[in-house]
C-alpha cells in the first residue's frame, strides 16, 4: 500500500482553506475549465449559486441563437461538484468528486443571456454523493435545464 496522498489532496487543501476563510466563491477562478466557460461562484444567506457568464463560444444554434445542451450540461455538473465541495468536508475526502452518473433534461432553449444553477444534495454517504441541480436564465420559476448528478466523493 502507497503512502502517497490522494490525487487531488492539494487542491482539496487549498479549498478547506478558502472555505475557512470565507472565501469559497474564489475556487472557481483557479479551474481553468471554469474560466474557460465564464463560470463564477456566489454565496448569499448560505446558498451557493453557480453562475456561467454568456459567452459568443457558448452558442450551439446561431440561427436562434440558442446555447449549446453541453454548455448547459457543464454548468449544471460544475453546480454540483462546487456543492459537494462547499456542503461538504474536503478534510475527509478522498479526492476530488468525480462523476459516476449524469442526467440531464432539457426543459425549454436558452438564450444568449448569463445562466444561473443551484445544485441540491439529495444524500451524501462515505462514498457517493447524490445531487440535483437547477439551470435558469431570467426567471428562477422558469428552468431552462435539469440534472441529476452521481458523484464518487471517498
Amino acid at each position: 500500500m502507497s503512502d502517497a496522498a490522494p490525487i487531488g489532496s492539494s487542491v482539496l487543501a487549498r479549498i478547506a482553506s478558502a472555505k475557512s476563510r470565507g472565501e469559497f466563491g474564489s475556487i472557481a477562478s483557479a479551474v481553468p475549465y471554469a474560466q474557460f466557460m465564464g463560470i463564477t461562484l456566489h454565496i448569499d444567506a448560505d446558498q451557493l449559486t453557480t453562475t456561467m457568464g454568456f459567452g459568443p463560444h457558448q452558442i450551439g444554434n446561431p440561427a436562434l441563437p440558442a446555447l449549446h445542451g453541453g454548455t448547459l450540461g457543464a454548468l449544471l455538473e460544475t453546480a454540483a461538484v462546487f456543492e459537494v465541495l462547499y456542503r461538504g468536508d474536503p478534510a475527509a475526502m478522498r479526492g476530488l468528486p468525480k462523476t459516476i452518473t449524469f442526467t440531464v433534461e432539457y426543459l425549454r432553449s436558452a438564450g444568449p443571456l448569463d445562466t444561473f444553477a443551484q445544485a441540491t444534495i439529495t444524500r451524501i454517504g462515505r462514498r457517493v454523493a447524490n445531487v440535483s441541480a437547477v439551470a435558469w436564465q431570467n426567471d428562477r420559476a422558469k428552468p431552462v435545464a435539469s440534472a441529476n448528478v452521481l458523484l464518487m466523493v471517498g
